[in-house]
């Protein structure tokens, strides 16, 4: 069996287990415990398993607490990814903008910038770029409110995304991996995500490192479909390798 056969074959298994030994895997794969380990250490650097001592488990998927508590974590890392994202988008560009406390960050750098048109389900990114009369235009789409989260989500804001053509689409999302590729643990917010996506010339996904390398339960693409990753420090050697076969660029 070939190493990506059996690799893949290993993820399986422990999806299906919860957790296994290197012992076990290496019996059922008829392989040595040394292969085992680092067929682990790579899925594990892949993101598609956990390892523990011993063996390996299954990747618990990511849940994300409260808006505010969102908006507080990793906050010096998204005004980074704000500041990179400035030079990435020229004044008279139309931007799809979703909701996450990583893309607000972003709207109150760009929004004194001024010229864009934007197309967000976020109130609270609406309000940022109205209030800065900076001569952007504001197109705030409907549907079902989240209070929570200050956002229209559902078939209204899905079937109004399709009236828009944008040239860039800033998501931002619970993880990215290159194996599973981006992933949010919203299902209403993942729909949002992968419209603005089909109606975008460009994808540029906002993540501080603490999101790399994880997932969520809901895919909103494939790692190839975004064209840009803005995070807040140099990707690894390792993940710089994987974004390079992905087709991702990345700031």
């Amino acid at each position: 069996m070939k190493p990506k056969a059996r690799q893949a074959g290993i993820a399986e298994a422990i999806g299906q287990e919860g957790q296994m030994s290197v012992e076990a895997l290496a019996d059922r794969f008829g392989v040595s415990a040394e292969t085992i380990r680092r067929d682990l250490a790579q899925l594990a650097e892949g993101g598609l398993v956990q390892k523990v001592h011993g063996g390996a488990k299954r990747l618990r998927l990511l849940t994300e607490g409260s808006f505010q508590e969102r908006m507080t974590q990793n906050a010096a890392a998204k005004r980074i990814i704000a500041e990179k994202l400035v030079q990435l988008v020229e004044p008279g560009d139309t931007l799809f903008i979703d909701t996450g406390s990583t893309t607000v960050i972003a709207a109150e750098a760009l929004a004194p910038v001024g010229g864009f048109t934007v197309i967000t389900n976020s109130l609270r990114i609406a309000q940022i770029f109205a209030a800065a009369d900076r001569g952007n235009r504001v197109f705030l789409l409907g549907g079902g409110f989240n209070a929570g989260n200050d956002q229209t989500v559902g078939p209204v804001a899905l079937a109004q995304i399709a009236a828009f053509q944008a040239d860039h689409a800033l998501l931002t999302v619970a993880g990215f991996d290159t194996a599973a590729g981006a992933t949010d643990a919203d299902f209403d917010e993942s729909q949002i995500a992968r419209a603005m996506i089909e109606n975008a010339d460009q994808v540029i996904l906002l993540a501080d490192s603490s999101k790399l390398g994880r997932k969520a339960a809901f895919r909103v693409c494939p790692a190839r479909r975004v064209d840009m990753l803005v995070t807040e420090a140099e990707p690894d050697a390792a993940l710089q390798g994987r974004l390079r076969a992905a087709e991702v660029l990345w700031r």
